[in-house]
């Protein structure tokens, strides 16, 4: 086995573990994990595309390897913001799940 395919198969390995945890897991902070592995083997599925290209005679190309860098840069900047977000709900809700959440019923105004 070629270490071409040994990346490939290894990227499509995540892919799937990644989409499994997406769907298995309700809590927040495991789904973003969850989407984390799949952007992960994207992109290592991305560099093996390139590099299969490269192997095969034709000429390096730059543009999957840029795709891959700002896709990274990307997926850190979303798993940021929905941290935040999922710190957010703890702060105002006192749990990191949305499964409990109910929403508030208007109170009535007291009987006079």
């Amino acid at each position: 086995m070629s270490t071409t395919t040994l990346f490939g198969v290894c990227g499509a390995i995540l892919f799937g573990l990644g989409l499994y945890g997406f769907i298995v897991n309700p809590q927040p902070l495991r789904k973003i994990l969850a989407f984390n592995l799949i952007g992960s083997g994207i992109f290592l599925l991305f560099g093996v595309v390139a590099r299969r290209g490269a192997a095969a005679g034709m000429a390096v190309d730059p543009v999957p390897h840029a795709l891959v860098i700002t896709g990274i840069v990307v997926a850190f900047s979303a798993t940021a913001l929905a941290v935040a977000l999922l710190l957010r709900l703890y702060a105002s809700t006192g749990q990191a799940t949305l499964d409990a959440l109910e929403p508030k019923q208007p109170s009535s105004p007291p009987e006079s």
